[in-house]
């Protein structure tokens, strides 16, 4: 029999902060701790990136909030010590981090700077149980690295998620199908993952408050209202994983651009501006590489630094730049809740080569002619310089 598929979703206690506290002490030599201060670490006050990155317990209870701008967290606590990340040394950290996981885990999916799923189906036989061996894993890392994680285990990775997502920090909680009723059903809907603030609002006028009313709820009625958002979090309600699926081999041949953007972009037709823009880099991209695209994905993170992907499967492979917007534009509106956003990405998967397009009734007079246009304006911008021409809704 095949073995019980094992997932560990391990993610530092807050890890900008602890950090830089780590670098303020073993590089600057600083012997304050700044986790026991009203701190904050942000960017740069005078500049968009002025917003709070991370913030210090205590500085929690006076109610400053990740993501919001420096000078309101500052109105909230007068006291409060601001730090500039220092980025570079947190990558390092997190480096060490993923070395600790390679050393037991058969496959580590680095999900960013500071949380990773860990597959770790069939090493029962080596660690005995999982509770008691991520309790190791995670006091090893607190003994050696000196910052604290929390892991969540199950059997899929939303789960394992959610369960990482509980008491903080330094700790270990399981969440398995057996578990949900009793340990996720009973949270309200903000913990579920995949539910924003917009999200949560309307769930509420509908009388939806719990994680448990959504997985009771007839998944048709909240298609209605949320469209295929509405089937992605009744399936996650209730357990089932469709969408945090391996970030392997597949994703790594992927061609994918992303942007901070400068302000919280908080209408439609900023996105979709910011994602034509993208969308032209992927496929320039693309048709370089000779390849095209048979799967197209969406990223957006939003004020509160909540990452959400949707991604599609091609009616044909593609590399026109016009074509992959059009999907794109779909996905975002299938997944955006309304909340600002602060980070777009736009990624082609699974590329093949481009001779081997299958030909499509439906785009069969217009694939030709945009083509022949993206090589204009690749061969115009190849020449002199990305600037050179700009579609005017750029």
């Amino acid at each position: 029999m095949a073995p019980q598929p094992i997932f560990f979703h391990v993610d530092v206690n807050n890890a900008f902060l602890s950090w830089e506290a780590i670098y303020r002490q073993t590089v600057l030599g600083e012997s304050e701790d700044i986790r026991f201060l009203d701190a904050i670490i942000c960017g740069d006050i005078s500049k968009r990136h002025g917003v709070v990155l991370a913030k210090s317990m205590s500085a929690k209870r006076y109610g400053v909030k990740t993501g919001e701008p420096v000078v309101d967290a500052i109105k909230k606590c007068p006291n409060l010590k601001c730090f500039e990340p220092h980025m570079h040394y947190y990558h390092e950290r997190s480096a060490d981090l993923m070395e600790i996981f390679e050393k037991y885990a058969p496959v580590v999916e680095q999900c960013s700077v500071d949380e990773a799923f860990l597959d770790m189906t069939g090493t029962e036989r080596m660690y005995g149980d999982m509770a008691t061996f991520a309790h190791k894993l995670k006091d090893e890392i607190r003994d050696t690295l000196g910052f604290t994680v929390n892991i969540g285990i199950s059997n899929n990775r939303l789960l394992a998620k959610m369960a990482s997502d509980f008491e903080k920090p330094d700790r270990v909680h399981t969440l398995f199908p057996n578990e949900i009723e009793e340990k996720m059903w009973p949270l309200p809907v903000e913990d579920l993952f995949f539910v924003g603030k917009s999200t949560a609002v309307k769930l509420h006028s509908l009388g939806i408050h719990t994680i448990g009313d959504i997985a009771a709820c007839d998944p048709s009625v909240l298609q209605s209202h949320f469209k295929s958002h509405g089937v992605v979090i009744y399936e996650f309600a209730n357990g089932i994983d469709n969408t945090l699926g391996s970030r392997g081999d597949e994703e790594q041949k992927g061609y994918g651009n992303s942007t901070t953007i400068s302000y919280d972009v908080r209408l439609a037709e900023d996105a979709y501006a910011i994602i034509r823009r993208l969308c032209e880099k992927v496929c320039a991209r693309l048709r370089a590489d000779e390849v095209q695209a048979t799967v197209l994905s969406v990223e957006i993170k939003d004020s509160n630094f909540a990452v959400h992907r949707h991604q599609r499967s091609l009616l044909s492979p593609t590399d026109v730049t016009a074509e992959c917007y059009k999907t794109a534009c779909e996905l975002f509106d299938e997944l955006w809740d309304g909340a600002p956003i602060r980070l777009l990405g736009v990624t082609a998967n699974k590329v093949t080569d481009s001779g081997m397009r299958q030909l499509n009734l439906f785009d069969m007079d217009t694939h030709d002619k945009m083509k022949n246009l993206d090589k204009a304006l690749d061969s115009i911008r190849n020449k002199y310089g990305d600037g050179a021409i700009t579609r005017g809704k750029l």
